[in-house]
Formats: structure tokens, sequence, C-alpha cells
């Protein structure tokens, strides 16, 4: 059996056990949005919906989001998220100011306020999907699952992961088979949290890197990236975990 075959076989278990009609996924013009989107109307379809969602987000983007749409015939929604973010950013930033400075030079400090993004973005998922009886089908990796590469309660907050057991290279090889537009399998993976920004940089070692990690284990890679994705795996444990629950 294929991969595409396992996982849309999957995917329609999941709308058998659960009663859900259909899938919502937020299409962002990257590779693994596209996948998504591809095996979710593979195996609904006409029961499935991409949702834009820009925020101060790229032209290119959402271009290339659209290319996708367009070339698998999905059907679309915008929801310009700028002025909510604007206005909730405000309203914080305001109740800040007396007891906290905040220097948003810092990436520490920037986290906060970029990471609102996605959380936006998961809120208005879910407000469209429970609209209609879909689940939310999530677009995180294997990749960046082990990573915790992700915001918590943002695109961490879905109900499926149709490709969270795929390495970014076997994203990549999928989207080809798939006929995801060459254009969005090419271009530099990026969460589009902040103009410039790259998955790489700021992992601070390449996809590459990190899956001969997952591959081979610490050994295979230099001693100083094995320590980072262990350090970056252990911060982010919280993430692939329920709220701990204190003993009583």
């Amino acid at each position: 059996m294929s991969r595409t075959d396992t996982i849309t076989d999957w995917l329609k278990a999941k709308l058998t056990t659960t009663g859900a009609t259909g899938f919502a996924f937020g299409l962002s013009g990257g590779i693994d949005s596209a996948v998504v989107a591809r095996l979710c109307q593979i195996a609904a379809p006409g029961h499935v919906l991409g949702v834009l969602l820009p925020c101060y987000s790229q032209a290119e983007d959402e271009a290339d989001a659209r290319l996708v749409a367009d070339a698998f015939a999905l059907p679309i929604v915008r929801v310009d998220l700028t002025r909510t973010f604007d206005a909730i950013t405000n309203v914080l930033d305001d109740a800040l100011k007396a007891p906290v400075a905040v220097n948003v030079v810092d990436i520490k400090q920037r986290l906060p306020r970029v990471n609102i993004k996605p959380r936006l973005r998961m809120t208005s998922l879910y407000f469209v999907a429970n609209s209609m009886n879909y689940l939310v089908a999530g677009t995180g990796n294997r990749s960046e699952i082990t990573l915790g590469y992700y915001t918590k309660y943002g695109d961490g907050g879905v109900d499926l992961l149709p490709i969270g057991n795929l390495l970014k290279s076997e994203v990549r090889a999928l989207a080809r088979e798939l006929g995801v537009p060459a254009r969005v399998i090419d271009k530099p993976p990026t969460a589009g949290l902040w103009p410039g920004q790259t998955d790489e940089a700021e992992m601070g070692f390449t996809y590459d890197m990190l899956e001969k990690y997952l591959r081979d284990g610490a050994a295979a890679v230099p001693a100083d990236v094995a320590t980072r994705i262990e350090q970056l795996k252990a911060a982010s444990d919280h993430k692939r975990a329920l709220p701990p629950v204190a003993p009583v």
C-alpha cells in the first residue's frame, strides 16, 4: 500500500469514528499545508476547505497558497487577521507598559507577540471547522514535532496530524507524487512569523542534519548539532504532552 493510501485511509477512518464530515486546514503557501490539503481532499472529496489566514504575511505566501488551491481545485475562504492582531497586541502592550519593559529586539521577547498569529489562526480554524462539522487537520511533520517547532495552542492546536510521522524529506517526496506545484516544493521552509524568517536559520541547523540525527542517532551529526537538537527536544517536551495535573 502506498503512503498516500495509508494516510488517506486513516483520514477516512477518523471521519467515521468522530462523526465529522470533512476537513478544514490552514493553507499557508508552504509544502506541508499543500500536502495535507491534497491528502484531505483525496480522503474526503467535496468536503474540505482551505483557509487563508493572512496576518502581516508575505504577499508571495498568499500567492503560493492560491496556486495550490488552483492546482487541486480546492475551495478556500480568506480570513484577514491583521486588524484583529493589531487590536489584541495594542491592548496587551498597554497592559504591560507599567510593570514590564519589553525589548522587542530580543528574539525571546519577540516570540510572545508573533505567537499570537498562530493562536489567532487556530481560533479561526476551529470556528470554521466547528461550523461545518469538520476536523482541523494540522500540518506539522515529524521533524517539527520532534523539536517542538510550532506554537503551543497555535499551529499545534489541531484535531489530527496527517503527516506527523513524515520527515521533511519524506513530505517533499510525497509532494512530488501528489503534484504539488514545484514553486511550493522548492521554496525555503518558513513559519512566516516575521519577514525573512526561515526554519533552518531559527533552528540553527539544516533539516538534513536533523534527519540524520533522527534516522541514525547522535553519532551521525556533529556533537554541537546533536546537543542543540537534544536541548530543543527537552525544552519542548511540554508541547507534546497534556498539561500536568497536580496529585491530590
